[in-house]
């Protein structure tokens, strides 16, 4: 069984949707994986530069097969949002796919999300489970 590397790119405003998502993942069987994401109490949340932040989801993200967005409107107005969408796409000599998620519940999507992902996934186990065996690099 393989084990996919992970981003997941979220807001620690609304963390319980990350939470929520990983607990889709941890939950599934026969799936595996490791997540990269930025931990919260990462010291460059608190301390360092947007540079410096940035620079470390770079690092975090190299080892990645693939990047989950979480796609609720509230993307729409993360300033690392774009950030994040810019390091996977141009930031490493091969692309990180990207696979946006639409939050439980969630109708409307973020249009920063929408436009760039590689696909845009409900919430559900088993569609975002197929889309990361399908587009991990």
């Amino acid at each position: 069984m393989k084990t996919y590397n992970l981003f997941i790119s979220h807001s620690w405003c609304y963390s319980d949707a990350f939470y929520r998502l990983k607990n889709l993942l941890d939950n599934r069987p026969y799936f595996s994986y490791v997540d990269y994401s930025v931990p919260k109490d990462y010291p460059v949340h608190t301390s360092g530069t947007d540079k410096e932040l940035y620079e470390a989801i770079l690092r975090k993200m190299r080892p990645c097969h693939i990047v989950l967005i979480m796609a609720g409107v509230y993307s729409t107005y993360s300033k690392w949002i774009n950030k994040e969408i810019q390091a996977a796409k141009k930031g490493f000599l091969n692309p990180k796919p990207i696979i946006g998620v639409k939050p439980r519940g969630q109708i409307n999507v973020s249009s920063a999300v929408d436009e760039n992902v590689d696909e845009l996934v409900g919430w559900n186990t088993e569609s975002i489970v197929d889309a990361i065996r399908r587009y991990a690099i």
